[in-house]
C-alpha cells in the first residue's frame, strides 16, 4: 500500500469519524437513532474505491476497538460490537467495499456527468444499503432474538434517510472525480 493510499483511507476514516460528531437523530417511535456514519462510509466508497475505502472503514473500527469515542452519540469500546444493532457495524466494512467495488466498475471518464452521478448513486444504494441492510438486520433478528420480518420492517423506517445519504454520496463522488481527477487512479 502506498503511503497516498493510506493518507486518503485515513482521511475518510477521520470524515466518518467526524460524522460521528452530527448529534443522532430519535424518531420516537425507534430507540435506535439516524446518524450520519453511514454516509461516510458510502462516501468513502464512491470516492476511494473499493480497497483504500474497506481500509478506512477498518482504521474507524480499530479505533472503536481500542475504546476511542468515534461512534455516534460519543460510543466506543468492545460494548460497541456486542450491542443488537453491532451488525450494521460490522457491515460498514462490506458495504465501503461493494460500493468502492461497483463505482470502479460503473463510473468511467468518457461518460457524462449524470451518468457517472446515477452511477454512483446506484453503487451506494446497493454497497450502502442492500448490503449494510443485510449484515445489520440479520445480526439484528440473531442478537435480538426477533425474527428476520421484525427486524426487517423496524429497519425499513431508515431507508429514505439512506437514500438521501446514497444521493449525497453520489454528488460528492462526482464532484471529487470532476475536480480532482487524479484520485480515479484506485490502484
Amino acid at each position: 500500500m502506498s503511503t497516498r493510499d493510506l493518507v486518503l483511507a485515513a482521511l475518510f476514516a477521520a470524515i466518518i469519524v467526524a460524522l460521528g460528531l452530527l448529534p443522532p437523530i430519535y424518531l420516537g417511535f425507534i430507540p435506535v437513532p439516524i446518524t450520519a456514519q453511514s454516509l461516510g462510509v458510502m462516501m468513502a466508497g464512491v470516492v476511494l474505491g473499493a480497497r483504500r475505502a474497506t481500509i478506512a472503514v477498518l482504521i474507524v473500527l480499530v479505533l472503536v476497538a481500542i475504546g476511542l469515542p468515534v461512534l455516534s452519540g460519543g460510543r466506543g469500546g468492545f460494548a460497541a460490537f456486542v450491542a443488537p444493532t453491532s451488525g450494521f457495524l460490522f457491515g460498514w466494512v462490506f458495504a465501503a467495499f461493494v460500493t468502492g467495488f461497483l463505482s470502479e466498475r460503473l463510473v468511467h471518464d468518457n461518460q457524462s456527468g449524470l451518468v457517472q452521478t446515477v452511477s454512483f448513486f446506484l453503487a451506494a444504494m446497493i454497497g450502502g444499503i442492500v448490503v449494510l441492510y443485510a449484515f445489520g438486520i440479520a445480526y439484528l433478528a440473531l442478537a435480538a432474538n426477533i425474527g428476520l420480518k421484525q427486524a426487517f420492517v423496524g429497519s425499513m423506517a431508515f431507508i429514505p434517510g439512506d437514500v438521501i445519504k446514497a444521493f449525497v454520496a453520489a454528488l460528492v463522488g462526482r464532484a471529487v472525480m470532476a475536480g480532482y481527477p487524479l484520485l480515479r487512479i484506485r490502484a
